[in-house]
């Protein structure tokens, strides 16, 4: 390996980083609607492609290791696909709202940053004849290969992406639900309240800070207990209107017939007894919320959210 060699990898190395950085910001921009949209499946092909590629950059290494025109080579077939890469992901971002948009990116995300470790580290482990580098190759291959296998989980409709983040929205409040449930009101007897208690040192400050976060909402008044449960119903009620919403967006997937986001958003309105469902849910969450601003003593919504944030039920 000559001094010359390297620089001359590192140099290619750098133009093709920054030319797939610049098309990559591409994916921050909506593109004409003009365009003929992009399948998501022709996305996931070519990042089977870029997995191959990955694949045979990673087999240079499995002898003594290439040779510097070997390896220049391969960075540019794989940055050629990669630039092809970003261009159809950018491509099936016609229509897509902010929540598939977001979750298109991400994944190409993942795929580009992967991809910049794996030739990075291809350039800096050549001429080296160090184990540790050997090794690293093929495990930065496996991440090229995880980041391309999950572009066959990201949301191909705007539908999908909606129905997947609705789902992670319920499952945390689920877990709202479940740590307000487990919240006690203050206990009847003071002597035995007292008397649980270990006496602390009065010079003792150690973890001084953390101490009033511990009692945070462990104590709560029968005033701020029946706020709490007030509150509790209404968590409960908000999430049985995710599950609705959740079930109709499922329906709407089961159901839709047609290509288009439009006649599919159309079918929303045909799929038998979700909406009745919905309409239940929600009257039951806006009840709940009456029922709370009533016991806040609230005269108006507004008045009910400046309440809300003033209330400390952290357990």
């Amino acid at each position: 390996m000559s001094k010359q060699e390297k620089e001359r990898l590192n140099q290619t190395l750098v133009l093709h980083l920054n030319t797939i950085h610049e098309t990559f910001q591409v994916l921050d921009q909506s593109p004409p609607s003009s365009l003929d949209k992009v399948s998501w499946d022709d996305v996931v092909k070519m990042g089977e492609q870029l997995y191959k590629q990955a694949t045979t950059v990673g087999m240079l290494w499995s002898g003594e290791g290439p040779d510097a025109k070997s390896l220049e080579e391969s960075m540019g077939a794989y940055s050629n696909l990669l630039q092809g890469f970003l261009l159809l992901s950018h491509g099936s971002m016609i229509g897509a709202g902010t929540t598939l948009s977001s979750c298109i990116h991400a994944s190409v995300k993942q795929v580009i940053d992967s991809s910049f470790m794996l030739l990075k580290e291809s350039v800096a482990s050549y001429g080296n004849s160090s184990k540790a580098h050997k090794l690293s190759i093929p495990q930065i291959v496996g991440t090229v290969w995880e980041a391309c296998s999950a572009l066959k989980k990201t949301p191909g409709t705007n539908i999908t992406a909606i129905g997947r983040a609705m789902t992670q929205i319920a499952v945390s409040v689920k877990d709202v639900h479940r740590e307000m449930k487990e919240l006690k009101p203050a206990s009847s007897n003071p002597s035995n309240e007292t008397s649980d208690k270990v006496p602390k040192p009065e010079n003792d400050t150690h973890d001084s800070d953390n101490s009033s976060d511990e009692e945070l909402g462990s104590d709560l008044s029968p005033e701020e207990m029946k706020v709490t449960e007030l509150a509790i119903d209404v968590v409960s009620e908000t999430l049985s209107t995710i599950k609705e919403t959740i079930r109709s967006i499922t329906g709407l997937l089961k159901n839709a017939q047609t290509p288009t986001e439009n006649n599919q958003m159309v079918e929303l309105e045909s799929i038998k007894g979700s909406s009745d469902a919905f309409v239940h849910a929600s009257n039951g969450l806006m009840s709940s919320l009456r029922q709370l601003e009533s016991g806040l003593g609230c005269s108006s919504d507004d008045e009910l959210a400046s309440e809300m944030k003033n209330l400390d039920v952290d357990g």
